[in-house]
């Protein structure tokens, strides 16, 4: 049996902490320097003046002070709120052109439902696609298809169906083998498998990425438009060339708002596809929910009723074009 220390010395050195391994302050200098190395590099090579580094701050500033004072105007709102819509169009249909040709996709791409000759060529086509962002390939495609929204809609599609096809088929790699022999054991062939024990067993989280792609595809299709490849960037890019920071902010404003709007609908219809259960309604939160934070739901209900009636208000005004002589 060990004897217990009795001095403060036997006791400082019972308790002493370990020594350090060798090598862990080499490794810690080796690891800062690889990391902050080609921060460094990276900032020399941007030939970015000491000036414009300080003077950054208060000229985004001043930036963002112009776009908070939006042109509410009817003739502004007349003018960017088609193109608003519009960007949700071409994010809509990209979205529908990636999922109608991933889906099959996937199940190629699959290692558990395709052999390997099948399986390695269509991986590599996808992450291919998935390669070249969606603002190339609308650069690419704009001496065929033109300037307008049907290229970026093409665009989002093409770059959609790489994604989309990745993200379903490590889906379909993970599902119960069960359902699958179950079916294979009463004879059921590989199109029966497929339909009967993978499909439903997928469906859920495949849905819920096509909500969530649609979600990128709305943002991307605003930066598809500062090429001319349709949607709302083109107005926001003709606004800021001219200084007109007013149009620019309600261009900006209308974007926002949508795409809040947006994104709350999808993320409620996508925790309902994964968890299968309904979630309470707006009643039934409201009620459910403390005082404070129904006063926080009252407040946001009324802007966006008010902001929904103020643009309808908008779009119903007669505007007068004022022809320059």
């Amino acid at each position: 049996m060990t004897t217990p220390p009795q001095t403060a010395e036997e006791l400082e050195k019972a308790v002493r902490r370990p020594d350090a391994p060798r090598w862990s302050k080499m490794i810690r200098w080796t690891v800062g320097i690889v990391i902050v190395g080609p921060v460094v590099w990276s900032a020399l090579g941007l030939d970015v003046s000491l000036d414009r580094l300080l003077s950054a701050p208060g000229d985004i500033l001043a930036l963002v002070l112009n776009l908070a004072q939006p042109d509410l105007s009817a003739e502004a709102i007349q003018r960017a709120l088609p193109k608003v819509m519009e960007s949700f169009f071409i994010a809509w249909i990209g979205t529908m052109i990636g999922a109608t040709l991933s889906f099959p996709l996937a199940f190629l791409a699959a290692k558990n439902v395709s052999s390997p000759w099948v399986t390695n060529p269509v991986r590599q086509l996808l992450n291919a696609i998935r390669a070249v962002p969606e603002l190339l390939v609308a650069v690419a495609l704009i001496p065929v298809t033109g300037l307008g929204p049907w290229t970026g809609t093409l665009a989002l599609g093409i770059h959609s169906i790489g994604t989309l096809g990745k993200l379903s088929s490590e889906v379909i790699e993970g599902i119960d083998p069960g359902p699958v022999e179950a079916v294979a054991a009463v004879g059921g062939g590989p199109i029966a498998r497929m339909r009967f024990a993978v499909v439903p067993q997928v469906m859920p989280n495949i849905l819920a990425y096509w909500l969530y792609r649609f979600e990128i595809n709305i943002r991307a299709s605003a930066v598809l438009g500062a090429i001319g490849a349709g949607g709302i960037g083109r107005e926001l890019i003709s606004q800021l060339r001219f200084r007109d920071y007013g149009r620019a902010g309600t261009v900006l404003f209308l974007t926002i708002f949508a795409v809040i709007v947006v994104d709350t609908i999808s993320a409620r219809a996508r925790r309902r596809i994964i968890s299968g259960h309904r979630e309470p309604g707006p009643v039934a939160a409201f009620i459910a929910a403390p005082a404070w934070r129904r006063g926080l739901m009252l407040v946001g209900a009324t802007a966006v009723v008010a902001m929904v009636v103020f643009l309808a208000i908008q779009l119903q005004t007669d505007v007068q074009l004022v022809v320059l002589p």
